[in-house]
């Protein structure tokens, strides 16, 4: 798989961004919170994803996946190499990631995603805080 195929793949889920961060990690998230992180550049570690706890320990036994630098605390697994595993096993894998990082989703965001809407609940949070600050502002001048 190259980078291109992982593109394609990850920017199919629900409300899927991808950003530039750390100069070369090519990082792909869901409501602001990364679920997959690859290298732009040559490096150690291929791509990095969020993984369960039992497949945590399942997959880091094979050849070519070990715990995630930096992220392993928090189950995350880091593929060598692109060949560390096939296309057929790593979608399901990239799914899972998702599917974990947008379950752990506030319950408002979730069902944003669900109903198709992209937005950020937090420019929403700022919005009603800017709406309460001025009623109250008009509040005070009226007496």
């Amino acid at each position: 798989m190259n980078i291109e195929q992982l593109r394609k793949l990850c920017l199919a889920f629900p409300a899927v961004t991808e950003q530039i961060q750390w100069e070369d990690d090519l990082l792909f998230k869901v409501a602001g919170k990364m679920f997959a992180v690859t290298r732009l550049e040559p490096a150690p570690v291929w791509l990095s994803l969020k993984v369960t706890p039992e497949k945590f320990d399942e997959l880091t036994e094979r050849p070519g996946i070990i715990p995630a630098p930096y992220l392993a605390r928090a189950k995350w697994i880091a593929l060598e190499s692109p060949e560390s595993l096939s296309l057929a096993e790593l979608a399901p894998l990239l799914r899972a990631s998702y599917d974990l990082v947008v379950a752990k989703l506030p319950r408002r965001t979730r069902e944003s995603l669900l109903q198709g809407k992209t937005h950020d609940s937090s420019v929403r949070r700022i919005s009603r805080k800017r709406k309460r600050h001025k009623s109250h502002v008009g509040k005070k001048r009226a007496k």
